[in-house]
């Protein structure tokens, strides 16, 4: 199994997939209105994949996810060009902080960075923050399913890609635990190999705390789980092979 995507809810695919691909670098893959896939390239046959799709009505649940973008010595000239691609600055009652908190063209929050040793090679995409309710369970839960390692950093648990390379994925005690019902507007997801056993895999989630959902959105190519602290994320088969 590999983290491959960033799965993100839209309401325009398109219009908010192509400012994402000025604001990082990536590489559009798939452009239609329903759907807009780009690839951000970590280290050598690594990636990750940024997926818009779009969704009936404007996600409201708070983000228990976000990204972070490396600002570094540059920080204000990076916070300046977002803003000539069409992001705002944004209140979200940050207070004083070293960070930029924009808000992309559907207004959803995320954060220039300022200078820190740990964004070291991660490229323009510096972290990805997770909310979770216990971030060393949590981590280890990520670690066992993404195969990536433990990493310096700021938060009480982050993890990396074992090339020491591309964005870190930094765990958060949450603010408050994810409300019932609430999907979260940026979930994660991993991408299964063709020797991966998606029944065992299936039961260790459970073991670990995580659970499989059926949210009755009829037949999908992929499984839907929660972490253990209620995230959401997604299952996608081997290429080549069913759910």
């Amino acid at each position: 199994m590999f983290l491959e995507n960033l799965g993100i809810d839209a309401d325009d695919p398109i219009r908010r997939g192509r400012f994402w691909d000025a604001a990082l670098g990536t590489t559009a893959m798939t452009v239609d209105p329903d759907i807009y896939e780009t690839r951000l390239d970590i280290d050598g046959d690594a990636y990750l994949d940024l997926c818009f799709v779009r969704v009936p009505e404007h996600p409201a649940s708070p983000l228990r996810l976000h990204v972070d973008l490396r600002g570094g010595e540059g920080q204000h000239e990076v916070a300046e060009r977002l803003r000539g691609l069409g992001a705002r600055d944004l209140d979200i009652g940050q207070g004083d902080v070293p960070w930029i908190v924009l808000g992309d063209v559907e207004a959803v929050a995320f954060c220039v960075m300022e200078e820190r040793e740990e964004y070291t090679d991660t490229g323009p995409l510096a972290a990805l923050p997770l909310y979770v309710a216990d971030p060393q369970r949590e981590g280890d839960f990520w670690a066992w399913l993404t195969g990536w390692v433990d990493a310096p950093g700021q938060a009480p648990r982050t993890l990396r890609h074992p090339s020491s390379r591309g964005p870190l994925l930094a765990l958060y005690p949450e603010p408050e635990p994810k409300r019932p019902g609430a999907k979260n507007p940026i979930h994660l997801d991993i991408r299964l190999e063709p020797e991966d056993d998606i029944e065992k895999i299936t039961a260790e989630i459970a073991e670990r705390g995580g659970r499989e959902l059926h949210p009755g959105w009829g037949e999908l190519p992929w499984r839907i789980y929660q972490d253990p602290s209620g995230n959401e994320f997604c299952l996608l088969p081997a290429p080549g092979t069913a759910s």
